[in-house]
C-alpha cells in the first residue's frame, strides 16, 4: 500500500526535472508534482560548476533554475537528498530513499550520470577531486586554488577547470590520451586554436600520454606518474575522465537499455512503460533531426530541452524532440565557443573566418551535409548552420560560399 499518491514523479534533481515541472504548469497541467533529487540542493545549471561559480564569480542563489518560492507558488514538492531507490512500472509505484512508497500517474526518468572513476594506484589518496556537483566545485577551489594542479583529460571539464584554476592562482598541467584539447569532438583545427589559448595563460598541455599512478606522501597525492615516464609534481588532481548515464533504477525496473548506454526511448521520449519517460543524460532517444538514429548526448542544454519535451508528451501533446543540441564551452574569459550538433563522424572541414584572428565557424560535413558547427565569435553562423542541418542540404556545390565571409549564408 503506497504512502501517498501524486500525478507525476519527477526522478532527479538537475535541469531536465526543473524544466519538466515548468512545462507541465506552463502548459496548463494540474495535479501534483513531485520532484525527488539526490543532492541537497533543488535543481541548477551545472556549467558554472567549472567556470564561474568555481572562481567565487557566482553565488549558489544566482545558479539556481528557480529559486525556492517558485516551487511553493506553482505547487510543486521538492524532495532533496532523497533517492528513488525502487521503480516499478507495471504497478506505478516508486520507493524512496526514506523508506515511503509513492503511486504516481506518470514518472519522468531523468537521473543524470556519475563520473567516471579511475582506479589506478594511489586513487585513494586525498587531494585528488572529480566534478559533478556544486560541493565538488566547494571541493576542488578550497584544496587546489593557488597550488600546482594536474588535470587528467582532455575535454570540457578539465579544460574549463585548468582556465579556471589558473585565475585563481594555480600552476596547471594537462595530461590526456588526445593529441590536442576538445579535439576528439572537434577536430585538429580548432582543439590546436584551444590549446594555444590555454597555453598563453602558462596552461602546460601534455597529450597523448596517460595517467599510470598517483604518489603521494602522509596519504596525501604528491606527484602524478604518466605512462611515458614523467613525474609531475601536484597538490592537488583533478580528473575528467567523463561520465556513464546513472541507469540502475531503469535496469532494476526492466525499462529497455540502448547500444549508447541509456534508457531507449522514442523520438517523444517515452520509454516502452506507456506512463514512463526519460530524459537528459540517461535518453537514448530516436533524434528526428538526426535520421531517426538513436542518440544520447551528456550536455545540460540536452537535459534543459528535453524537460520540456517530455512535459509537453506527459501532456499528450504528441510532440518529437525535434532541437539541435547546442553547447558551449568558456575557457575563462579567454575564450568561448559555441556548437551546434554534434557530428560523429565527418569528412571534411570548412573554415569561415580566421582561426589567427580568432574570429572563425568550422562547419563540419559529412557527405556533403552539414553535420556540426562550431563558432568562435561569429554566434550568427550557427543559426544557418541549424537551418542546413534541418534541412539535410547538400552543400557539395557551394564550398566556397561557405568559407567566404562575404556570402550571405541564408542564401546558400
Amino acid at each position: 500500500m503506497a504512502d501517498r499518491q501524486v500525478d507525476r514523479l519527477l526522478i532527479g534533481g538537475g535541469l531536465a526535472a526543473g524544466n519538466c515541472a515548468r512545462w507541465l504548469r506552463e502548459s496548463g497541467a494540474d495535479g501534483s508534482i513531485l520532484l525527488v533529487g539526490r543532492e541537497p540542493h533543488p535543481p541548477y545549471n551545472r556549467p558554472p560548476c567549472s567556470k564561474g561559480y568555481l572562481r567565487g564569480e557566482e553565488s549558489r542563489e544566482e545558479i539556481l533554475f528557480r529559486e525556492p518560492a517558485w516551487y511553493q507558488e506553482q505547487e510543486v514538492e521538492v524532495l532533496t537528498r532523497t533517492s528513488v531507490t525502487g521503480l516499478d512500472v507495471s504497478e506505478g509505484a516508486a520507493q524512496l530513499s526514506d523508506g515511503s512508497q509513492v503511486s504516481f500517474g506518470q514518472a519522468l526518468l531523468a537521473t543524470g550520470a556519475n563520473v567516471k572513476r579511475l582506479d589506478v594506484p594511489g586513487c585513494e589518496l586525498d587531494g585528488i577531486h572529480y566534478l559533478r556537483t556544486l560541493s565538488n566545485s566547494d571541493s576542488i577551489r578550497d584544496d587546489a586554488a593557488g597550488k600546482r594542479v594536474v588535470l587528467i583529460g582532455g575535454s570540457y571539464i578539465a579544460s574549463e577547470v585548468a582556465a579556471s584554476l589558473t585565475e585563481l592562482g594555480s600552476t596547471c598541467t594537462m595530461v590526456m590520451l588526445e593529441p590536442t584539447v576538445l579535439s576528439r569532438g572537434f577536430g585538429e583545427q580548432a582543439g590546436r586554436f584551444l590549446q594555444s589559448r590555454l597555453e598563453e595563460h602558462g596552461i602546460t598541455v601534455q597529450g597523448e600520454d596517460e595517467l599510470e599512478r598517483l604518489e603521494g606522501s602522509d596519504g596525501r597525492v604528491t606527484g602524478v606518474i604518466t605512462k611515458s615516464g614523467h613525474r609531475l609534481e601536484a597538490d592537488a588532481v583533478v580528473i575528467g575522465a567523463g561520465v556513464v548515464p546513472e541507469v540502475t533504477l531503469a535496469r532494476a525496473a526492466g525499462l529497455e537499455l540502448g547500444e549508447r548506454g541509456g534508457v531507449r526511448t522514442d523520438a517523444r521520449l517515452q520509454t516502452r512503460a506507456p506512463n514512463v519517460f526519460a530524459a537528459g543524460d540517461i535518453a537514448e532517444y530516436d533524434s528526428v533531426v538526426h535520421g531517426g538514429r538513436p542518440l544520447r548526448i551528456e550536455h545540460w542544454d540536452v537535459a534543459f530541452n528535453h524537460g520540456k519535451t517530455a512535459a509537453l508528451n506527459m501532456l499528450g501533446q504528441d510532440k518529437p524532440h525535434d532541437v539541435i543540441p547546442y553547447f558551449f564551452s568558456d575557457l575563462s574569459d579567454w575564450v568561448s565557443l559555441e556548437y551546434v550538433g554534434p557530428a560523429s563522424n565527418w569528412d571534411q572541414e570548412i573554415v569561415r573566418g580566421s582561426l589567427d584572428d580568432g574570429e572563425f565557424t568550422i562547419f563540419y560535413l559529412d557527405g556533403g551535409r552539414v553535420a556540426a558547427a562550431l563558432s568562435v565569435g561569429r554566434s550568427d553562423d550557427l543559426e544557418h548552420a541549424r537551418r542546413l542541418m534541418n534541412a539535410g542540404s547538400d552543400v557539395s556545390d557551394r564550398i566556397a560560399e561557405l568559407g567566404d565571409v562575404s556570402t550571405d549564408l541564408g542564401e546558400v
